[in-house]
């Protein structure tokens, strides 16, 4: 009899200790958050007969699938994503279904809204917030009541949907006008790839129009000289109008009026001028960048708040020993996630972490109809162009940024950060 009460006791406490397990929650299924999971769970894997099932790792999102948002500026944006399901039950990730809207530090909870609007507390030992950026949408007149935009696959959902019923429509040359506001990597790869959708969907014979309106001086500032020859002869073949220098004043249902007093009749006005971080990041203690980032140290910990982690567009890293920062990007995104993951694990299981390091960075710019660009390097020096190029982009667009298979070894195999010193991606 004895004995058999021991014996329980000795159960008991097992359990008790297991039900204790340690718990890394990660706030986001993008690119970054995907690849914190998977990273996570293969470091723990690896230490398996050590700490056994000790450490939890629980996704937070509102559905389970990757958006692969570099392809919303494409026809057909409504497929743009992967279901995540299979490869997280392959891979022993929790999936906790819902949207976190505050974080408590000092608790070390977050609240998590269910799609009922049921609100509920989830406690973590280590959190990952990997909740991605969104557009910036300042107080231009009209902006929010007038404007398309291709921030989600929702956004983009609709503005497919609206082109579509422009079909429907009179021919006119409102109605076959597109403006897109911003000039920077978004609006490019958009106004590039609108013609010929247009063409698609109004009848080759229609005369399309479509009108890229960016306050700088030059086609995409923040890409730098090199490329821009480039950019601007494609442009210019695409029949795409630029106005430079010229911001948008106001927005209403029949098209735009820039800062130079210039109106542009238009049915179609799309978005796409700034991205900030996930607000997430104002509810953590820490320094910021100009676009709300978190700024982290090498092992993607955000240093005043040491039980967060930070990655993908919700933090500002360096990539090299150079003075180089992420940029708000899946190159960036995939490798920050693998380290963030492995680092999150690695400090639960009192090991050595391996610090974010990705020396190699390259530029993809599809340029629609006319090709594409790739450039190397932060100085961001012309590769290749046009039809070569194109090659590359579609293997990027097509395959490289899909999910890994739904089969564990080959999962943890892709999470790896070494790969992150080897490749761009």
């Amino acid at each position: 009899m004895l004995a058999h009460q021991i014996k329980r006791t000795f159960i008991t406490r097992q359990f008790s200790t297991f039900a204790m397990s340690q718990k890394i929650v990660i706030v986001g299924s993008g690119f970054s958050g995907l690849y914190s999971a998977l990273s996570a769970r293969r470091l723990i894997e690896q230490n398996k007969d050590r700490v056994g099932n000790g450490i939890e790792v629980v996704m937070v999102a509102p559905e389970p699938k990757l958006v692969t948002r570099p392809r919303l500026y494409e026809a057909n944006a409504a497929g743009m994503a992967a279901p995540l399901n299979e490869l997280l039950n392959a891979t022993g990730v929790q999936f906790v279904r819902g949207v976190v809207d505050v974080i408590r530090t000092k608790d070390k909870q977050v609240e998590v809204v269910s799609p009922m609007g049921e609100r509920s507390n989830l406690s973590y030992d280590r959190l990952v917030l990997a909740a991605g950026s969104r557009l910036v949408k300042p107080n231009v007149p009209g902006l929010r009541e007038h404007a398309f935009s291709i921030d989600t696959i929702t956004d983009a959902a609709d503005l497919e949907a609206h082109l579509q019923r422009l079909a429907s429509l009179p021919s006119s040359q409102e109605r076959n006008t597109v403006v897109v506001c911003g000039g920077g990597f978004t609006g490019i790869e958009l106004a590039a790839e609108l013609p010929r959708r247009l063409r698609a969907i109004l009848g080759m014979a229609e005369k399309v129009k479509v009108v890229l309106v960016e306050k700088s001086d030059v086609i995409g500032p923040d890409l730098g000289g090199n490329p821009r020859p480039v950019i601007t002869q494609a442009l210019s073949d695409l029949e795409v109008e630029t106005k430079l220098g010229n911001a948008v004043a106001s927005i209403d249902a029949k098209g735009v009026v820039t800062s130079s007093g210039e109106r542009i009749d238009a049915l179609t006005v799309v978005w796409t001028a700034g991205l900030e971080a996930t607000p997430l990041t104002q509810q953590i203690p820490g320094e910021k960048d100009r676009q709300g980032r978190l700024i982290v140290d090498a092992d993607l910990r955000v240093p005043s708040s040491p039980d967060v982690f930070a990655t993908g567009d919700a933090a500002c890293a360096q990539t090299d020993d150079k003075g180089n920062h992420t940029m708000m990007s899946c190159q960036h995104a995939i490798p920050l996630g693998r380290s963030a993951g492995h680092n999150v694990a690695a400090d639960l299981l009192k090991i050595p972490g391996s610090p974010y390091l990705q020396p190699a960075y390259g530029t993809c710019l599809d340029l629609g109809g006319w090709g594409a660009i790739v450039c190397d390097g932060w100085e961001r020096k012309v590769f290749k162009s046009g039809g070569p190029a194109k090659e590359i982009k579609g293997w990027i667009n097509g395959s490289v940024i899909y999910p890994p298979k739904a089969i564990a070894q080959e999962a943890f195999d892709a999470a790896n950060p070494m790969i992150n010193q080897l490749a761009v991606l």
